[in-house]
């Protein structure tokens, strides 16, 4: 059975929408599934080209549940993030699912990594497509 990835964004879904677009691209097999914390992001992953959607806390939580692959900036993993989109339980959800993560460090919304590069949204995401490559071409998606 194939993996379930899944990709996490909220606001304007801007980050969601280049993910599932690079990722239909690059691995034009892969079902995804998009979830966004309003419904503003998840029609933008939609239009992408996304094959499922949800939206709201309920849809997080059911999608960190029955994930293989989780994608989304770091934020999903905070709570109150995304400038209070990210509520405490979807934080919880995404942080103790056993999928594997692919967290992008965007540096926005009062959280700021430190030690990882300044990039911009497509080297980010380049670098995330390519990791999930690698990571299904290990383990089969």
């Amino acid at each position: 059975m194939a993996e379930r990835i899944v990709i996490i964004d909220g606001q304007g879904g801007g980050l969601g929408r280049q993910l599932v677009s690079e990722l239909k691209k690059a691995l034009p097999e892969l079902q995804l599934t998009a979830v966004g914390t309003n419904s503003l992001a998840t029609a933008a992953m939609l239009k992408a080209g996304a094959d499922h959607c949800a939206t709201g806390e309920n849809a997080v939580l059911v999608a960190a549940r029955q994930a293989g692959y989780i994608l989304g900036p770091l934020g999903i993993v905070i709570a109150d993030a995304l400038l209070g989109e990210i509520t405490p339980a979807m934080a919880v959800a995404v942080a103790q699912s056993p999928a594997k993560k692919i967290l992008l460090p965007v540096n926005q919304c009062g959280n700021l990594v430190v030690g990882v590069a300044d990039s911009s949204y497509g080297k980010l995401i380049a670098e995330a497509v390519e990791a999930l490559r690698q990571s299904c071409t290990g383990e089969g998606c």
